[in-house]
């Protein structure tokens, strides 16, 4: 649901609106009503909001002004107004408003502002979604290029570091938008690894837990063992015999 707020001094008009008009079946929900244009900047200024509907003439600050004071919010705004003056509509057009309507606003007219609005909101929000998505993909991209070049010693500090964020928000990336943890991630690079380490004869065990960063030989099997639920010795004679590691 979009949120939207309503503003107008005329308290009958702004309960008709808020209250009879279905917003919720065209996808908004009326977060908050009020009289005053003042009052409506300091909700907005702790509540996310995506429309802002408001009248023109208003005791304490004017439509237009209250419109200016948002341009740089990136909201969709609708002025309505009893004011047909050519000046006002010709202001609220420099301003880029979303829709100048006309009191009595019929329900008509309302149905299709809104429905147009709603439509350039998707939009907006399918833009914003695949660009955060794109933002993602590179940061786990670049992370995963540190890994494999890097997982002898690769740590999640180092890694952030790469890409220019935190640790926690790099750790909170990978499980969010990779489904599996950064330490997760690294161990299984180290244990694909190893596994392909552990097919050529010539590499001891010791040799590889600490090629691919485990300096006590112990650990290192203990990992494995929890990744392919085979010893890297169980692995390497498997392997050899042509058999998969069960």
């Amino acid at each position: 649901m979009y949120q939207l707020i309503i503003i107008d001094d005329e308290e009958k008009i702004l309960e008709g609106i808020s209250e009879l008009f279905p917003w919720n079946q065209i996808g908004f929900e009326v977060a908050g009503t009020f009289t005053q244009a003042s009052a409506a900047l300091d909700y907005m200024e702790d509540h996310p909001i995506d429309v802002v509907m408001t009248d023109i003439q208003m005791p304490d600050m004017d439509g237009l002004e209250l419109t200016r004071r948002l341009q740089e919010r990136e909201l969709e705004v609708v002025i309505f107004s009893s004011y047909s003056d050519y000046k006002y509509m010709r202001e609220a057009l420099q301003l880029e408003v979303s829709d100048y309507l006309l009191k009595p606003v019929s329900y008509s007219e309302l149905l299709s502002t809104f429905e147009k609005v709603k439509g350039r909101l998707d939009s907006k929000h399918a833009v914003e979604t695949e660009r955060e998505g794109s933002y993602y993909e590179k940061i786990i991209e670049q992370s995963d290029a540190y890994l494999m070049e890097h997982y002898k010693t690769a740590c999640l500090n180092d890694a952030a570091e790469q890409v220019g964020i935190s640790a926690g928000y790099l750790s909170r990336i990978y499980r969010e938008h990779k489904g599996i943890g950064f330490q997760e991630t690294l161990t299984r690079i180290r244990m694909e690894k190893a596994g392909e380490m552990l097919m050529n004869p010539a590499y001891k065990s010791y040799e590889i837990a600490f090629y691919v960063g485990y300096d006590n030989p112990k650990n290192f099997t203990r990992a494995f063992k929890a990744y392919y639920q085979v010893t890297p010795r169980e692995y390497r004679n498997g392997m050899r015999a042509g058999e998969e590691p069960k």
